[in-house]
């Protein structure tokens, strides 16, 4: 009871800046780490108090083009201190709320949310790949012009001289 996680903590983890960006929620408790992969570690610390703690309900929304759209939520047991998004989608404004879950009568305290916008990975990837592939195609045309130029200059010039013996009209 109380100590489901779905993954190993990541204790001690860092947001190096190169690899991720850190966003605080407002007090400080749930800090969501956005990697370049695309994927979000959220970390929190224990609750104050401790006693009477059952768990945390983890709750998801993120903005459209028209509308916010909940994700699904999550119950998670006491023991966790951090859950991996794994796949969050680039460009959309993600809202991610925690909210610790105490044994009745002690009620619920506000729950801690924090927002961020996952950076499209992909399209930085996709970019790099065209600036290649664009760069390797200017190579082949300057290429296949510098051939075309030799070719028109050295083989297809007319004779400057007719041939020997040949009668002029």
């Amino acid at each position: 009871g109380g100590r489901l996680c779905f993954r190993t903590p990541a204790r001690g983890f860092q947001c190096a800046a190169r690899a991720c960006r850190a966003h605080r929620s407002p007090g400080g408790a749930l800090v969501a780490n956005v990697l370049r992969n695309g994927s979000v570690l959220l970390q929190w610390g224990p609750p104050r108090p401790a006693a009477g703690l059952r768990g945390f309900a983890l709750n998801c929304s993120w903005d459209g083009t028209y509308t916010r759209f909940p994700c699904d939520s999550v119950e998670l047991g006491a023991a966790c201190r951090d859950y991996l998004l794994p796949e969050a989608h680039g460009s959309v404004r993600y809202r991610l709320c925690l909210q610790p879950r105490y044994a009745p009568p002690r009620p619920a305290p506000p729950a801690q949310c924090v927002e961020f916008r996952v950076e499209p990975a992909a399209m930085r990837d996709i970019v790099v790949a065209m600036t290649a592939v664009g760069g390797s195609i200017c190579v082949m045309l300057v290429f296949i012009c510098l051939l075309v130029a030799y070719i028109t200059e050295n083989l297809m010039s007319p004779a400057l001289g007719g041939p020997v013996g040949a009668a002029v009209p």
